[in-house]
């Protein structure tokens, strides 16, 4: 049985719990307490759970002893679990209420081919279960998710490699950490090739992460596990004084959330030059600020249009991001590859420098969303339409391979650091036209114009919450 059959096994079981009014969502979580006791067991992982609250003593439990059973499970594997078990079960509750409902789930889970799961990969299982649940509308985890073709283009191209040390500031599910460590491991023979030492390391601090919301976290650490990455995923905010941790990464690579805090309010974190209402901004700042001074640290970073145009703070904090890197590229993505967000969204590729001042001389921007497919159910976004890009970049990770500028009929463009100066620092640069001439197979599905109406609605609530900040700065001034 291949993995993706598993994976839909695993999924259809969510019909069952229907009746107790269980999202999808919740519903991944739940399987994420099952999953781990049953892998640790097919994994003889069994000593990190507490005796007594194993699989096998779950399976031994019917109806309402079961349904007490399993309550008790949950709070004591999160108050008296040790290390990464107690990580998971942290605060864990259940929504399942009917008895026979949980003991279909867990004897549905227990008849699976664990044999064929484990020689597919019980990592690239969850992995599968976690993106069905964020291509799920109704589950609202596409926030968690980014697309795994941008993740694996994005990896490629930055070249993590073993002995460095890789982060990301906003982790969801781990995603783009599981992905930099198949990429290391890909290039030096499952790592077999190192010395004791790095392979500890690679397995113990190459990998970090932060992520806010527990039920992101609780994912992230399953994921991690399953992929045999024992590095830190931090609960916590990035953005306040626990996230200064966070710092002296030779590699970032993250999509931080989208939107403004609550109220407009800036963040606790009091280490930034130019504290914003803007969450973006105030990500970017954190990851070009927790980068290696050595000139080789580089970082990938998905971010919304209006980091590159907008004014006041956003003009000053892309400035301080040209002086400080070489932002050697902008990757302009598709709309309607995030469902959650409708937000028209770029990747920027950037790498920090050893001085402070004019690193950056010329920016290369790779316009993938003009007279591009509509994507969505009908036409999914697969790693095929990147290809002209990574081709485009090069194969260098600091964006030194020879380039052609491509004109104003291509793709691919240079705008050197006095023209982008004299837009006030404003790198919302479009200059192919688009043929679509509103065609019928050319207009987005209608979710996705809901989703990017919503996300423009965000972006500018987020801009006048900024506006009234300021206004109420000056007036107090």
């Amino acid at each position: 049985m291949k993995t993706q059959e598993i994976v839909q096994k695993l999924w259809s079981l969510c019909d069952v719990l229907r009746d107790d009014g269980i999202t999808y969502h919740q519903y991944v979580t739940e399987l994420t307490y099952i999953l781990f006791l049953k892998m640790a067991k097919e994994t003889g992982a069994q000593e990190k759970i507490p005796a007594g609250y194993r699989w096998d003593d779950l399976l031994q439990k019917k109806g309402v002893e079961l349904s007490r059973f399993y309550r008790d499970l949950l709070r004591h594997l999160g108050e008296e679990g040790k290390n990464r078990v107690k990580e998971i079960y942290t605060k864990a509750t259940t929504n399942i209420d009917e008895p026979k409902n949980l003991e279909k789930i867990i004897r549905n889970i227990d008849a699976l081919d664990w044999y064929s799961a484990k020689t597919e990969g019980l990592g690239d299982l969850y992995e599968g279960l976690l993106q069905k649940n964020a291509n799920e509308k109704k589950s609202g985890a596409g926030q968690y998710f980014t697309p795994r073709p941008l993740i694996y283009t994005m990896v490629e191209l930055v070249k993590p490699q073993p002995g460095e040390k890789c982060g990301d500031p906003a982790c969801g599910t781990f995603g783009f950490m599981i992905a930099a460590d198949r990429y290391c491991k890909e290039k030096t023979g499952e790592l077999f090739d190192l010395k004791a030492s790095q392979q500890e390391f690679q397995k113990k601090k190459a990998f970090t992460g932060i992520e806010l919301v527990q039920e992101a976290h609780r994912l992230a650490l399953m994921n991690a596990m399953l992929h045999d990455i024992e590095g830190n995923i931090d609960l916590a905010d990035t953005l306040s004084n626990k996230g200064k941790a966070f710092n002296d990464y030779d590699v970032i690579l993250t999509n931080p959330p989208f939107g403004t805090k609550k109220g407009g309010e800036r963040p606790t974190r009091d280490d930034l030059t130019f504290p914003s209402s803007n969450k973006q901004l105030n990500f970017l700042q954190v990851i070009y600020r927790s980068l290696k001074k050595d000139g080789k640290a580089r970082a990938a970073v998905v971010l919304p249009d209006n980091v590159l145009f907008q004014d006041g703070d956003g003009q000053k904090v892309r400035a301080d991001l040209m002086d400080k890197c070489d932002l050697h590229t902008i990757l302009r993505l598709p709309t309607g590859i995030f469902y959650a967000q409708g937000v028209k969204t770029n990747v920027l590729f950037f790498t920090r420098c050893k001085t402070e001042k004019g690193n950056t001389k010329k920016v290369w921007i790779y316009d993938m969303r003009t007279n591009m497919p509509s994507f969505g159910v009908r036409t999914p976004f697969t790693e095929k339409y990147f290809k002209d890009f990574i081709k485009a970049f090069g194969d260098d990770p600091y964006g030194k391979s020879p380039r052609k500028d491509q004109g104003e009929e291509g793709r691919f463009r240079c705008f050197t650091r006095e023209e982008i100066r004299k837009r006030n620092e404003n790198l919302d640069i479009s200059w192919l036209h688009d043929d679509s001439n509103g065609r019928a197979e050319d207009l987005p599905e209608p979710e996705v114009i809901a989703a990017e109406i919503m996300g423009n609605l965000k972006v500018a609530m987020g801009e006048m919450e900024g506006l009234v900040d300021l206004l109420e700065e000056r007036s107090s001034s």
